[in-house]
């Protein structure tokens, strides 16, 4: 395992679906990171996370988490939890974060330091943009994905005042 990676997931062409990436975004805004945590973009890769996630430990994923609750609801998934409620298939030709997952797991290269940090969407539909209830929470998600690291013991600094939208 190469280190701690928190890994952010979603496509922003689909509504909510962009929460993880609008996390990304964020995240450096509030938050200095230890320099050997990576933050990886994930988008929409599909299968071709699957080094990544092979190669994390701890890993920390973030995005929208379709678990069944209220538009808003704040989630953390262990790792025992995470392949039920992870992305959402738009095809059935299509590899999701679940399957990766699974892989993964099945190989034996998914850390047991593994979570998944998000919030119940409100809305997956084709459209640029986040729902208020979802842009909302980016902040409280950074700061929860900071914390967890803290936990992991990779300290991470808030900063007193936002560093600048590079």
């Amino acid at each position: 395992m190469a280190g701690p990676v928190v890994l952010f997931v979603g496509n922003p062409l689909l509504g909510d679906e962009g929460f993880g990436l609008a996390v990304l975004e964020a995240l450096p805004r509030f938050w200095e990171t230890p320099p050997e945590v990576e933050l990886v973009d994930g988008g929409t890769w599909g299968m071709n996370l699957l080094p990544t996630i092979e190669d994390a430990d701890p890993l920390v994923l973030v995005d929208a988490i379709d678990a069944g609750q209220p538009a808003g609801t704040p989630l953390t998934l262990e790792r025992a939890e995470l392949p039920r409620y992870l992305a959402t298939k738009l095809s059935p030709h299509q590899i999701d974060l679940r399957e990766v997952l699974a892989l993964a797991d099945l190989r034996g290269h998914l850390a047991e330091r593994t979570v998944a940090i998000g919030i119940q969407p409100a809305r997956i539909a084709t459209g640029v943009g986040l729902t208020p209830v979802m842009a909302s929470r980016v902040e409280q998600v950074a700061a929860a994905v900071a914390l967890r690291l803290e936990i992991w013991g990779y300290p991470c600094r808030r900063l007193a005042v936002p560093a600048a939208h590079a």
